[in-house]
């Protein structure tokens, strides 16, 4: 639904952005792809660049949004909260990577990136890996942003809204994300072990769990009242299109990255290359985490207050 007062053809217009938005990096990245994976033989040459390449699917509809959708309608974007957010989610991503890229992941087509190593334990990890999560933050939260101020601006909260500025303090305990989080964590261990067999522990699952439902457990209710939901729910559906040609038909076909079987649950999806369903959930726990942790940070910064007052009252 678009704002109110905009015309049928601005309207149809922006229709045809939020495609190129998708399409042209799609189209792009597609178009490295020389060789099918389902010819014999290495992929080291199937697609050279293409995760390289790839990445405008996160940093186009950004440059979009920040070059021509904010200043056409003069959105005003609260720069420090979405700096602050950024700041807050990268190094969560960038930690997934130092820390347990090496565990979770393989890069078995080095030739599909810039070749230039970045550090992570257990040996260096392709620059694109960071880049990735650099710049899938920064498209999630600016989709939403753009959803939320412009194209869904009905269903928005103000910023000046008694929902935002009044509150007790932001840092509030959900017991019942805390108590999922035990649920999906106890049942992955026990579905690895007693249901998949062999060897492994879901190590990838359990981080994911933690990402979305650690932030959930102890900033939800100060999120929940000022969440636009139409515009997040669109905001995931489009995040989730994208992740599914970005891995389904590419990444993982022509060996951009692979997964470390015995870091998984143990679920795959054949139609796709063996996906494995981890790479599904991590597209619902950037898109839920980033839009919890925004509206969180927005509320703090539309009060006026110390960070320390705002969130421990």
């Amino acid at each position: 639904m678009a704002q109110k007062g905009a015309s049928p053809r601005m309207s149809f217009v922006l229709v045809l952005v939020m495609l190129i938005m998708l399409g042209l990096p799609a189209g792009l990245t597609l178009g490295t792809v020389h060789v099918s994976p389902a010819v014999p033989g290495a992929l080291s040459g199937a697609s050279p660049f293409g995760y390289t390449i790839s990445l405008l699917l996160f940093i186009l509809p950004a440059l979009i949004i920040l070059g021509w959708l904010v200043p056409i309608e003069h959105l005003k974007i609260s720069r420090k909260s979405f700096l602050w957010t950024i700041a807050i989610l990268f190094p969560l991503g960038a930690a997934l990577d130092f820390f347990f890229a090496r565990s979770f992941l393989t890069f078995p087509n080095p030739k599909a990136t810039l070749q230039i190593k970045a550090p992570a334990l257990g040996g260096g990890v392709p620059v694109e890996e960071y880049l990735f999560y650099l710049t899938g933050f920064v498209a999630v939260l600016l989709i939403y942003i753009w959803l939320d101020e412009y194209w869904l601006k009905a269903y928005s909260v103000p910023v000046d809204a008694a929902e935002r500025t009044n509150f007790k303090r932001l840092l509030s305990f959900h017991p019942l994300s805390l108590i999922l989080a035990v649920v999906l964590i106890g049942g992955a261990i026990l579905l690895r072990r007693f249901v998949m067999g062999g060897p492994g522990f879901p190590g990838y699952f359990i981080f994911l769990v933690a990402a979305a439902l650690g932030p959930s457990s102890l900033l939800l209710p100060s999120a929940l009242p000022v969440i636009n939901w139409r515009a997040f729910s669109l905001t995931l559906f489009f995040i989730l299109l994208t992740s599914l040609l970005w891995e389904a038909t590419l990444g993982l076909p022509y060996g951009w990255w692979g997964y470390q079987h015995t870091q998984m649950l143990g679920i795959y999806v054949v139609a796709w290359s063996g996906l494995p369903v981890e790479a599904v959930c991590v597209w619902i726990t950037v898109t839920y985490t980033t839009t919890i942790v925004y509206e969180v940070v927005r509320r703090w910064k539309s009060s006026g207050r110390r960070m320390r007052h705002a969130f421990l009252g």
